[in-house]
């Protein structure tokens, strides 16, 4: 497996279906398949009363994280692609799969995309009614500098979430398996986030299904010290390692950090990433232990084995939590999932085939993906369906412009994605438009287009962009049965941008689509007195200046702001797209 990681005739683009497939087969007893989305639910959720612990990430790092669902442990878990975020649509019918009625807790590991998608799936459920809280995993303590309380969190600046994530999802998930409420749960995960440090180091690079070629390399006969789980750069490269000096190389940083151990015991995970071998980790644990005990400590339940791997990749890391009495109690509670269990032993179902009941009402609870409703081909748009229509025409109009704008410090998708994504909104606000349900709203068709875009667009624009929608139509759906007023676009401009600013991270000035954004709700906000078809106009035409002024910015956020200097001269594709889509809505507007 370390030379092929995909079997023969084995299909690429299936994979992320196949594996779970594969998953839920071999653990019938303990999860199942959520329907109409690429994830996993124990058979044990949902349970009335419970909060649902909700967790994901992308695929190539089993256990991580399907293979950590069952009772005692995670509720549910929303898969991506290979090192990819699952889009807000996965992460939301997850959770929703999940949800026991007292609250969803999502927790998973600081990366941008992941910090996207699962806000974005949050802003949703919270906009249904369904309360949700977020704990972010921040272990590793080669990625930055240590969090300082009372800050926020920054998924371009801050640290990754590695294999801390497993003590952190243990004990969200024994505290919510005891019948803790919602703040308690959230406030015992981040208890368990705030004691974690973890730190890595690998020998080989790893090579992804379908692919020729690793995705990155580490010289032969030497180790990356810090390497992330996706082959982030670490601190530094040395050379080849013995069992004691790389068990000093794992335990130094973590002991110059670790916050104190009010009991004097520390869980310890040493976790291989993909290719070490079993007897190779436990020589490398018999030094690691007797440096703890040396530094006055007691390893707990010490674990060695696979947690939170990167394909095929040769390398280990090493976690440590340190423990209070509280913590203490909730490691130790049972639990079941595919890839750990804790004895005693938690409750096992004997049937190990779905049955009719569970079919039936999984069906029910998930509701079904958005498509458009038959009509006749010139049939009138409503309100929401009109201005996405046209926002798609437009773009699509320059898709090629688009994705050389992106080409510049991207992989040049940008245009593809975002047409992609707005065809997608289309079908999905025409169908809440028409449908049967309700409310049959602008609103209600915004919220449910925003995760359609995410959704098939992907990427940290998908999501961006879905935000921009779905919290539009939030607020518009405070004004359901009345027209719209420019007050009332202004306000969800506002809400807009808020969401936008939160999820990505970026401000004003770094060369992102907020630069674009930024003066049409200001604009927006100015005009209130005019009609709202004028106000939108002059505002669009804000939006537009202002992308065509990011040519002279220099990108300091995402991949772009690697270039520095060299990213000056052209327009931001994100900017662009947004300004070509709000003078495309303003058409469809009258006064």
């Amino acid at each position: 497996m370390t030379t092929t990681p995909v079997g023969p005739g084995h299909h690429a683009e299936t994979f992320r279906e196949d594996w779970l497939e594969g998953l839920a087969d071999a653990y019938a007893r303990t999860v199942r398949r959520v329907p109409g989305a690429f994830g996993v639910v124990g058979r044990h959720a949902p349970r009335p009363g419970k909060v649902a612990v909700v967790i994901g990430g992308g695929s190539g790092h089993y256990p991580a994280f399907a293979g950590l669902v069952g009772p005692g442990l995670a509720d549910a878990a929303a898969i991506g692609d290979v090192f990819a975020s699952p889009s807000a649509e996965q992460v939301y019918r997850t959770a929703r799969a999940a949800d026991g009625g007292a609250g969803v807790l999502m927790t998973y590991g600081n990366y941008a995309g992941d910090v996207m998608h699962f806000g974005l799936a949050a802003r949703r459920l919270a906009a249904e009614g369904t309360d949700v809280r977020t704990v972010l995993v921040t272990d590793d303590v080669a990625s930055g500098p240590p969090p300082v309380d009372g800050q926020e969190i920054d998924p371009s600046r801050d640290r990754r979430g590695v294999a801390g994530d497993f003590f952190v999802f243990k004990i969200a998930g024994a505290a919510a398996d005891r019948g803790d409420d919602l703040d308690t749960v959230a406030r015992l995960a981040a208890h368990a986030n705030a004691m974690t440090r973890t730190f890595g180091a690998a020998f080989a690079g790893c090579t992804l299904p379908g692919a020729a070629a690793p995705l990155f390399t580490v010289e032969p006969g030497t180790t990356e010290l810090g390497m992330g789980i996706h082959g982030e750069p670490g601190l530094r490269s040395t050379g080849g390692l013995t069992a004691t000096e790389l068990a000093d190389a794992l335990v130094d940083p973590l002991l110059a950090e670790l916050p104190p151990a009010a009991t004097g015991r520390v869980a310890v995970l040493l976790n291989g990433l993909g290719r070490t071998k079993y007897e190779e980790m436990f020589v490398v644990y018999r030094h690691v232990n007797r440096r703890l005990r040396a530094a006055g400590l007691r390893p707990y339940r010490p674990e060695v084995g696979e947690f939170v791997t990167s394909f095929d990749m040769a390398g280990v890391s090493l976690s440590l939590m340190a423990l209070d009495d509280e913590l203490t109690a909730l490691y130790d509670a049972p639990c079941d999932t595919p890839a750990f269990r804790a004895l005693p032993g938690g409750h096992t179902p004997t049937a190990d085939d779905r049955t009719a009941d569970e079919e039936a009402t999984d069906t029910a609870r998930i509701p079904a993906a958005r498509t458009a409703p038959a009509h006749p081909d010139d049939a009138a748009d409503l309100p929401a369906t009109a201005a996405l229509r046209a926002a798609l025409g437009a773009v699509a109009a320059h898709e090629d412009e688009l994705g050389r704008l992106d080409a510049v410090a991207g992989d040049g998708d940008h245009g593809i994605g975002i047409v992609r994504g707005l065809r997608a909104a289309v079908a999905a606000a025409r169908a809440t438009e028409t449908g049967p349900a309700t409310p049959r709203t602008a609103g209600a068709a915004l919220l449910a287009a925003g995760l359609a875009l995410a959704d098939a667009s992907g990427g940290a624009s998908g999501a961006l962009y879905g935000a921009l929608l779905a919290e539009t139509g939030a607020v518009l759906t405070k004004a359901p049965d009345g027209p719209c007023t420019t007050a009332l676009f202004a306000d969800a401009a506002d809400a807009a941008h808020h969401a936008v600013a939160a999820l990505g991270g970026a401000r004003v000035g770094e060369k992102t689509l907020l630069d674009a954004l930024e003066p049409f709700r200001r604009t927006l906000r100015a005009h209130t007195a005019d009609g709202p078809a004028k106000a939108w106009c002059v505002a669009a035409e804000a939006a537009t200046r202002a992308a065509a002024a990011t040519a002279g910015l220099v990108p300091a956020r995402g991949r772009a702001a690697r270039m520095g200097d060299l990213g000056r001269g052209h327009p931001d594709a994100g900017a662009t797209s947004l300004a070509l889509l709000l003078t495309a809505v303003g058409t469809t507007l009258t006064d």
